[in-house]
């Protein structure tokens, strides 16, 4: 009996399972070296959670490697800018209390000592609007691009704000119309298992037994597969990160030409912080929390008195969330693999977890296992992979918070204790009050943050490295910082605001590439 994959089914739809689906079909599709044939199944009685609405710009590489014209996005998903995250109240709760998180590097990153020049010259202006002309198109209402501008081609790197429900139908018609996937609605009430533990086939209600060489668990947080019947555990990041509950609700725009904003507004509250998405139609609201300092009651007041606050009309019903902060203590088990929330979850302060998606699906595809014989090889580099990656999430996630100067609830000064925060942030926090976080801090060529990122939110939060005595600007860096205010100053000038762009793509599209 051959021993070569030829056969991998994705246990789960929703955005996570039906993105698997589509990167692993669209690179090995008949034709390819390594065709590989793709086969979902989704239960018709578990309901999607689809409050994942924010995106890295990775995901424009994404979709178009999977062949999927980014005008659909638009029309289809609600979907609409996002350069980047503003974070308001996380500092010290002022009014003036605010920085941004953009998706672009700073001006001749890499290439020059930008931070000294700002530290030593600047610093009573923001870190991210001194050295990022993309921090001046936030404030001005300017979407990242032209009309004119091709489809996924950007004046200013974006992601995507977008209905995640409708995110998941995309991709599913694409899959199944496109790339030829196959499509299977079943309940999985069972596995068959031979002696060493690996899937012969599922056992479902509707269609007896589905067989497959490789199985993909995107069933969630129920963790189907990998969690309740393989019984891998979660490594619980409570005690570093403490929220485990939101509410989340959708309120519309008080009116059809309300602005839109590019960036996700993220403000703190008293045991968490306020999610704010806008989306062509709606904004997407939450409160994530810490069950360990508000009840669920104070938590849904919080919301309210947010919108209340913001001038939000009236909205759904807020909907509660719960999870657990963690990831798998392994992603891949036997011929097993878990991705999207059933391998992990986090707070969605950098909107990671489609991102993640992508990292995983992605890495499965390229380094896909031609045989049985090969799996153990692959199972376990990625497990090393990805918990690689779970961890910088998790550390780039709690430096938001260690940093913060906030005195008002037990929720902010416990996040600054010392034994909440993990060894190697500490070990960088030492580090990087002497000097800015570097390429050389990070050491791999797929690390899930940029060094420019880590620098973003640690001066955006009021740090301040010491540098010694203070020296001149070269000419070299004073022209760079020109040219990014100049450069800030025509992108404000020759762009549209989102509303326009996007009500123009809705209605003519965009030119391809």
């Amino acid at each position: 009996m051959s021993t070569r994959l030829n056969r991998l089914v994705v246990v789960g739809g929703g955005s996570a399972g039906w993105l698997v689906a589509a990167i692993v079909a669209a690179a090995h599709q008949p034709h390819h070296a390594r065709p590989l044939s793709v086969l979902l199944v989704e239960s018709a009685a578990v309901p999607i959670i689809g409050v994942g609405e924010g995106t890295w710009p990775s995901m424009r590489d994404t979709l178009r490697a999977i062949g999927l014209p980014e005008d659909e996005l638009f029309t289809a998903c609600d979907a609409a800018f996002k350069q980047g995250s503003r974070f308001d109240g996380w500092v010290n709760g002022q009014a003036d209390d605010s920085y941004q998180h953009p998706f672009s590097l700073p001006e001749g990153f890499g290439e020059l000592d930008l931070v000294t020049a700002w530290a030593q010259h600047h610093a009573g202006q923001s870190f991210a609007e001194l050295v990022c002309p993309q921090a001046q198109l936030g404030p001005a209402g300017r979407a990242p691009k032209q009309v004119q501008t091709p489809q996924y081609a950007a004046v200013a790197n974006y992601g995507y704000h977008f209905d995640a429900t409708q995110f998941g139908q995309v991709l599913k018609r694409h899959c199944l119309e496109r790339l030829g996937v196959q499509h299977l609605i079943a309940d999985v009430v069972g596995l068959h298992r031979d002696e060493q533990g690996h899937i012969l086939s599922l056992r479902t209600a509707e269609h007896g037994e589905v067989r497959g060489d490789l199985f993909v668990d995107c069933t969630g947080m129920a963790s189907l597969l990998l969690g309740q019947y393989m019984q891998v555990g979660i490594v619980s990041q409570q005690p570093v990160l403490f929220n485990d509950r939101a509410w989340a609700t959708q309120v519309p725009y008080p009116a059809a030409d309300s602005p839109i904003a590019t960036h996700t507004v993220a403000t703190a509250q008293a045991a968490g912080w306020v999610w704010d998405i806008g989306l062509q139609s709606r904004r997407g609201v939450g409160y994530v929390y810490s069950s360990a300092h508000s009840s669920d009651a104070q938590a849904e007041d919080t919301l309210a008195r947010y919108l209340q606050a913001t001038g939000s009309p009236a909205g759904n019903t807020p909907r509660q969330i719960r999870f657990e902060p963690g990831y798998r203590e392994r992603f891949w088990q036997h011929n097993c693999v878990a991705i999207g929330l059933s391998s992990g979850f986090m707070e969605p302060l950098e909107a990671s977890a489609l991102a993640m998606v992508e990292m995983a699906a992605s890495l499965l595809s390229e380094t896909c296992p031609a045989t049985r014989e090969d799996m153990p090889v692959v199972a376990a580099r990625f497990n090393e992979a990805m918990r690689y990656k779970w961890e910088r999430v998790v550390e780039f996630l709690k430096l938001h918070y260690v940093l913060s100067q906030r005195q008002d609830s037990a929720y902010w000064l416990e996040h600054r204790q010392a034994a909440s925060v993990p060894e190697r942030l500490a070990e960088q926090l030492l580090m990087w009050r002497h000097r800015p976080p570097s390429r050389h801090d990070l050491g791999r060529v797929d690390e899930v943050f940029p060094a420019a990122s880590y620098q973003y939110i640690l001066y955006g939060m009021g740090q301040r490295p010491a540098l010694g005595h203070p020296q001149p600007l070269s000419a070299e860096v004073r022209q760079a910082l020109q040219r990014c205010q100049q450069l800030g100053q025509r992108m404000v000038a020759a762009l549209p605001s989102p509303r326009e762009l996007l009500q123009h793509i809705v209605r003519h599209g965009q030119h391809r590439i």
